[in-house]
């Protein structure tokens, strides 16, 4: 049985008609919904293969792409975040340390999805023609599925409660919904 009352209370601390906040929803939805079309059409035209003379080079110029992309993301959550009221029983030891230990096994999962697929693998390489000798099925994929975004959701949903931040909860919210799409459009 969820308590709806106290989500309401919750959310009644986050002002969803803020600039920074609407920034922050949009750079959240656009990041996921940028890679698939991009790759989707580099593998259906080999357009960026070409302007960039190989493979290889064009995976890199759009693993930039993406990095810078997130580092956005991450600068108007945080901003979104700080310009938006606390909620005042969180903002204590226990929840910070929380957060911290969410965000420290996320960002676990995020290194070492990175470092099991590598740059490519990690990057979209398949859509370039990169492809793997095989499936990796070591530690994160062992216990968990697309462990690069499950494990970006938890370092938002800690820093989130790091910062006692109701509308740090919602924008991870948007997070894990736009990964859950953006799973279902790449399976």
């Amino acid at each position: 049985q969820v308590d709806v009352a106290a989500m309401v209370r919750l959310f009644g601390y986050v002002d969803v008609t803020d600039t920074g906040f609407i920034v922050a929803v949009l750079s959240i939805a656009f990041n996921p919904l940028f890679w698939n079309v991009v790759a989707r059409w580099e593998h259906k035209t080999r357009a960026l293969s070409q302007i960039f003379g190989s493979p290889r080079a064009a995976c890199y110029c759009l693993g930039a792409v993406i990095l810078v992309l997130n580092c956005v993301r991450s600068h108007c959550f945080t901003e979104a975040m700080k310009s938006q009221p606390k909620l005042e029983g969180w903002d204590c030891h226990w929840t910070y340390y929380s957060g911290l230990a969410i965000s420290a096994v996320g960002t676990l999962f995020v290194i070492s999805s990175f470092l099991a697929l590598g740059f490519t693998g990690t990057f979209l390489g398949d859509y370039f023609g990169i492809l793997m000798e095989e499936k990796v099925t070591s530690f994160p994929f062992s216990i968990l599925d697309n462990p690069m975004y499950w494990g970006s959701t938890a370092i938002y949903l800690g820093w989130s409660l790091m910062h006692a931040s109701p509308a740090g909860l919602l924008l991870t919210a948007v997070v894990a919904i736009s990964y859950t799409i953006a799973v279902l459009y790449e399976g």
